[in-house]
């Protein structure tokens, strides 16, 4: 069994979290500049045995593309281009950046703590992991 990885694709960072290889727990894994998204998805693919890659499908409350799946797209047509055997699942991530705000308040984050948007990133990308899992 492979692990499962999970993307927050951001135009600036992108989030990522993974599943341990019995596909049990989901943990944050790390952000990574977007302009470096490729390079380091191959890598890790190399290193690390992915079944699965979840790619988060952002949209509006009325269930229309947000303004960011424009972006998403042109990802989507690279990551095809470099993986093809890769199987990919988009993912509903509606609220997940509110949601891992709201998490790292609860967890007793510092105000300056929570201001970094890398580490909202990553906590975004272990929700859309989480919701997958548990659905």
């Amino acid at each position: 069994m492979g692990r499962i990885l999970a993307i927050d694709y951001g135009t600036k960072r992108t989030g990522i979290a993974v599943t341990d290889e019995l596909q049990i727990i989901a943990s944050g894994l790390t952000t990574v500049p977007t302009a470096e998204l490729l390079p380091f998805l191959k890598k890790y693919f190399s290193d690390e045995n992915v079944e699965l890659v979840l790619l988060g499908e952002p949209k509006q409350m009325d269930n229309t593309a947000s303004h960011s799946e424009v972006s998403i797209q042109e990802f989507l047509k690279k990551f095809i281009e470099n993986f093809p055997e890769m199987k990919l699942e988009r993912v509903d991530e509606r609220f997940t950046s509110k949601m891992a705000f709201q998490s790292m308040i609860d967890s007793g984050l510092k105000k300056k703590q929570r201001q970094n948007k890398a580490l909202v990133d990553e906590i975004s990308a272990t929700i859309i992991l989480q919701s997958y899992l548990y659905k």
